[in-house]
């Protein structure tokens, strides 16, 4: 992906990395909102909305991704979860991750009875813009870290090429 499709004023709406699909625009504005205030909050130890999105059921997982000449790799970070929550779909365009997380805590002591339910979803697309070789990718997940590593077909390989730089 170049670097000027990167630049926000450059990108359509669906070209955004990692977009959420079938929202409503208040809910995309209030999640702003959120990581705004989160991202202010981190330095004081207080994170007041982040509580607040886990209970009403969705959450966004961390998302690296890299590419190279040879593949794009995803890392994403699902802490808490089993592969059979997670759900890994491509498409000639994307990669979509999805799953569901569920936590049941009991505690039952003398004249002390405590139960806490966490239900969260979530649901990431990540456009694909190098052809990728379907029958070679590989997805792994181990302590709560799916990687998906997406080899490029030989063509995709070839279409970049190396320009030497000249000193005069």
């Amino acid at each position: 992906m170049p670097f000027k499709d990167l630049l926000p004023s450059r990108r359509r709406r669906t070209d955004v990395p990692g977009r959420y699909e079938e929202e409503h625009p208040l809910s995309i504005v209030q999640k702003e909102m959120n990581r705004l205030f989160d991202d202010f909050s981190r330095g004081f130890d207080v994170a007041p909305f982040s509580a607040m999105r886990e209970r009403l059921g969705t959450f966004s997982p961390s998302l690296d991704v890299k590419e190279d000449d040879k593949a794009i790799t995803v890392k994403a970070e699902l802490p808490g979860m089993d592969e059979k929550d997670v759900e890994v779909l491509l498409t000639d365009d994307a990669l979509t991750l999805k799953g569901e997380k569920k936590e049941d805590k009991e505690e039952k002591r003398e004249n002390y009875y405590h139960v806490e339910r966490t239900y969260g979803s979530f649901h990431r697309v990540i456009p694909l813009a190098a052809a990728i070789d379907t029958k070679k990718v590989n997805a792994t997940f181990k302590n709560g870290v799916l990687v998906v590593t997406l080899p490029k077909t030989e063509e995709a390989k070839m279409k970049g090429k190396k320009i030497p730089v000249n000193v005069e």
